[in-house]
Formats: C-alpha cells, sequence, structure tokens
C-alpha cells in the first residue's frame, strides 16, 4: 500500500515555477509507476505527467510539454514535478497518483489529497 502526499504548491506569477514534491508512505514505492493530476474548479480531471517504476520512461499531456519535468528518487519515495513558465491555465490543485500501468492517464488505486497551484496573470 502506497500513501502519496503533496507539497509545494502556491502563488506564483506568470513566467514563474514551482517544484511539487509528492511523499509516499509504504515499502513498495518502486513497484508502482506514478503520476500527476490536476483539477481546476468547474474542469475535469487533467492528466499532466507519469513516470515508469524505475524512472525510464516519462510522459507528459501536450499542455505541459517542455515546460513541465516528472522525475522521481526511489530511495527517497518521492516523485517530484518540476514546472516552469508557468501560465495561468495551469492554476488547479495537482495530485500525485499511482498509475494501474505506465502509459496510463487515469489513476490508479492511492491517490494524495492535493496541493494548490495558483498562477496570476
Amino acid at each position: 500500500q502506497v500513501q502519496p502526499v503533496e507539497s509545494g504548491g502556491g502563488l506564483v506569477q506568470a513566467g514563474g515555477s514551482l517544484r511539487l514534491s509528492c511523499a509516499a508512505s509504504g515499502r513498495t514505492f518502486s513497484n508502482y509507476a506514478m503520476g500527476w493530476f490536476r483539477q481546476a474548479p468547474g474542469k475535469e480531471r487533467e492528466f499532466v505527467a507519469g513516470i515508469s517504476r524505475s524512472a525510464s520512461s516519462t510522459a507528459y499531456a501536450d499542455s505541459v510539454k517542455g515546460r513541465f519535468t516528472i522525475s522521481r528518487v526511489n530511495a527517497k519515495n518521492t516523485v517530484y514535478l518540476q514546472m516552469n513558465s508557468l501560465k495561468p491555465e495551469d492554476t488547479a490543485v495537482y495530485h500525485c497518483a499511482t498509475l494501474p500501468w505506465y502509459g496510463s492517464r487515469n489513476p490508479g488505486d492511492y491517490w494524495g489529497p492535493g496541493t494548490q497551484v495558483t498562477v496570476s496573470s
């Protein structure tokens, strides 16, 4: 079992950067592909980025490709999302979650409470 908890959100101006962290409890963290998702008020949940168990492969939504980078350190049970060149449309609650398999764009069984990211224009 894995319980993700996100941190690092906040208020930033357009063009700025933030790094989100997701610390996951449990001894089996490295067994899971992991992903970041976001949800803005009144909008559906959106896949942002995914990373394979060994970090050898990553995938991104077209809307963030070239601006966001997902990474992980299995020894620390942590996944990161580096967000650069932020835009107001990136404003959302960001969630970390396990993926049922790498390449899935839907979350798996374990989902964190989220961290708010607000980008001002």
